[in-house]
């Protein structure tokens, strides 16, 4: 039967193949043309010449550095191999190209000027053809950029002088200097367009994340899917009447795939924002927290299914759903998978959107925050099994230690805890799964031969809890008091509410001695790795906040306005008439010694069949060797960055913290092989052939939500003849 299978959904993801814009070759699944190696996102590989028996021989084929990792900076790629080239991104968002046999470097473009400072996430790059025409397109900052895939050459008559601006087309184009609009995921090619997503600030007053599609010759706008529905528009019902005008989030940051055959494009979407207080937004808030099926010639709606209605727990669906065809009672079944941070499993029909495992609707826990409305139900899936754990209480406190387990029985008195869908509150909740998973944007592997999953999950508690934001007027106040109050609005919940930090977000108690305060004002212009752009915030409150931090009376350097020596007011808008919050950090549940406050593993790689939804096994991925020295081996770790899974009968996965590549053998979990990366590896590998010999490459970039070292390599391997 798995034979069967297998040929049945490789003929009809070659079939998918075979369309204008599209790259066809023979070599279809054994190079690497597509994000996560193909139309349906399954980071599948055909190729066996890397198999279980021979590879604990492998070894490094070549090394190539950027030459800009930067502090905190990562690398989230999965590189594009197509003829024999390597397409990938630095951690300062340059692209490159290199020979990828040898890692020989053929061009790189460099999107900002060279001393800009600027950087990002990037997980990877879409490429079309038409003809001897072959574009690279990718975003940085707020644009799309098309390059020229022969030479690097930045493509000028694409867009406005070779680019398009992202914060343009979402019926605010009056206000878009104001907007912090990024891509970090890649857009998707049907025919002649290039369809995008967005990733946005998570707070109130930024803008919807509708999604658009581009000409792939000219940059102009062909269609755009609101995301947040207007008048007439379906959906428009879910949210408060005016909600299209303000509301903002609903975005699809996670990329997409697209079923070729059918036209059909299909999107994931994040929280509508504020994500832990919902207030101004009653109702189910449609398509926020959604899989969403589109036609992707007009972006006409086709299906959706909402994963959570009214979110209040930044649940984003962390990664684009996987287009995998199922054993159902013997018919095969054409379907979608979407993973979540709850860590569960959605599979749905891809025709239609309904489950294919049975799902209930179960009242949950109803807030009593001022003016929030709960909903009152979300859905919970018979099957597959939660990958995490969906219920705190005093049973899995840690035991790492008898230390570590009465510290954090202390802990939690200070909170509300229980099961999954507890709202956030002003006390604090323990949040379980956390808002890293679960699942999260490193997605699963789908094994075209056995209809298995392979998913990195997270298993760590945040704490949450709400504090009312303070509106009153910053004017008259001394620039170093009125930096302090804008600090606490919009640095705290992740610098720490006494600049001593908040892992992985540093310290700024000593940033005297690392920057100058005309750096530290770029960095909150422009962002830099997992720190966002403050460029909706008044000039003056950006330089109050480096005041504050430099302990300056006044602005004292060129990077400052000589206009006063006070800040202009942030007064709250006449028509608000909800309470605002943010929430006190971004903190997880830990110990005295910074673990996870929760009982082991706290990272698990997973096999889920999703033909039966049964797990075929579960091992803890990543471990702690201090921790192991004191008879804790197998602790797992948080993870960032996807597996790969190959008919070599292998998966292949970074991710976690110790910073170690590894190999498993697909069928039973035991681990064949590993090899310690210069820095971490969060990012998704990838597998190609040429000349016919396999390799296999990661990022190794360290840093963003780990807190490692940084670094700027891709590493290859293959074996050694």
């Amino acid at each position: 039967m798995a034979m069967i299978m297998v040929v049945a959904i490789f003929n009809v993801q070659c079939d998918r193949m075979n369309t204008p814009g599209a790259k066809v070759t023979d070599a279809t699944y054994r190079s690497w043309e597509a994000y996560r190696g193909d139309d349906g996102i399954n980071a599948y590989s055909e190729l066996t010449q890397i198999n279980k028996k021979n590879v604990k021989e492998l070894t490094v084929a070549w090394t190539y550095r950027t030459g800009d990792n930067l502090t905190n900076s990562t690398i989230e790629c999965n590189p594009l191999i197509i003829d024999g080239i390597l397409y990938g991104t630095s951690p300062k968002l340059k692209v490159f190209a290199l020979e990828a046999a040898t890692g020989k470097e053929l061009w790189v473009f460099d999107p900002f000027d060279k001393d800009s400072g600027e950087g990002g996430i990037n997980r990877g790059l879409t490429y079309w053809e038409s003809g001897d025409d072959r574009r690279i397109f990718f975003s940085a900052s707020h644009h799309l950029i098309a390059l020229d895939a022969n030479t690097g050459k930045h493509i000028r008559d694409f867009g406005e002088n070779g680019y398009v601006d992202l914060r343009k087309g979402l019926g605010k184009d009056d206000d878009i200097e104001r907007f912090s609009i990024k891509n970090t995921s890649p857009g998707v090619v049907y025919q002649d367009l290039i369809i995008v997503g967005s990733s946005i600030k998570e707070y109130y007053d930024n803008p919807p994340g509708h999604i658009r599609a581009y000409d792939v010759k000219t940059g102009e706008m062909r269609w755009t899917f609101h995301t947040i529905p207007g008048p007439e528009e379906f959906g428009y019902d879910t949210w408060p009447p005016e909600s299209f005008k303000t509301a903002g989030g609903c975005n699809a940051w996670s990329g997409f795939s697209i079923d070729r055959e059918r036209g059909i494009v299909f999107a994931a979407t994040g929280a509508p924002t504020f994500d832990f207080h919902g207030g101004d937004r009653k109702g189910k808030n449609l398509f926020g927290n959604s899989v969403i099926a589109l036609e992707a010639s007009s972006g006409k709606y086709v299906w959706h299914y909402q994963i959570s209605h009214h979110d209040l727990w930044d649940y984003d669906l962390p990664s684009p759903p996987n287009l995998i065809t199922v054993n159902h009672g013997g018919q095969f079944i054409d379907a979608v998978a979407q993973l979540t941070k709850q860590g569960w499993i959605f599979v749905l029909d891809r025709q239609t959107g309904k489950p294919l495992f049975p799902v209930e609707e179960r009242p949950v826990a109803q807030s009593g925050m001022p003016a929030e409305q709960t909903w009152p139900t979300q859905p919970f899936p018979s099957k597959p099994p939660a990958l995490s754990r969906q219920k705190f209480d005093e049973s899995i406190v840690t035991n790492i230690s008898p230390e570590s387990h009465e510290y954090v029985l202390e802990e939690i008195k200070k909170y509300t805890w229980g099961n999954i869908y507890t709202p956030p509150s002003l006390e604090g909740i323990i949040q379980l799964p956390g808002f890293r998973g679960g699942a999260e944007w490193s997605g699963g592997a789908f094994d075209l031969e056995s209809g298995i999953m392979y998913i990195g999950a997270n298993d760590i508690p945040n704490i949450v809890q709400l504090v009312e934001v303070n509106e009153e007027t910053l004017a008259n106040l001394p620039i170093k008091e009125a930096g302090a109050r804008v600090y606490q609005r919009n640095c705290a919940s992740c610098h720490g509410e006494d600049q001593d930090g908040n892992a992985p977000f540093p310290s700024l108690l000593e940033i005297q001695s690392r920057m100058p305060p005309e750096d530290a004002l770029q960095l909150l212009e422009k962002g830099r790795g997992q720190m966002p752009s403050f460029v909706h915030l008044p000039k003056a409150h950006k330089e109050a906040v480096v005041a504050f931090l430099f302990n300056q009376e006044k602005p004292k350097t060129s990077g400052f306005s000589n206009a006063s020596d006070n800040v202009p007011a942030l007064q709250k808008k006449a028509e608000d008439t909800v309470k605002r919050y943010k929430i006190k950090g971004y903190t997880q549940l830990r110990d005295q010694f910074g673990y996870p406050g929760i009982k082991p593993p706290w990272g698990t790689l997973n096999a889920v069949d999703l033909n039966s939804g049964a797990l075929v096994w579960k091992i803890p991925l990543g471990g702690f060797p201090e921790l192991a020295d004191k008879g804790h081996p197998n602790t797992g770790t948080q993870l960032f960055g996807g597996a790969i899974v190959t008919k070599g009968g292998l998966v292949f996965i970074g991710a976690s913290k110790d910073e170690k590549f590894r190999a498993f053998n697909k069928e039973t979990g035991d681990m064949l092989w590993e090899y310690q990366l210069p820095a971490g590896g969060y990012a998704t590998p990838a597998t190609y052939e040429v000349e016919g010999k396999q390799y296999i490459v990661i990022a190794a970039g360290g840093g963003g939500f780990q807190g490692t070292k940084s670094g700027d390599y891709y590493i290859a391997f293959s074996l050694p003849f």
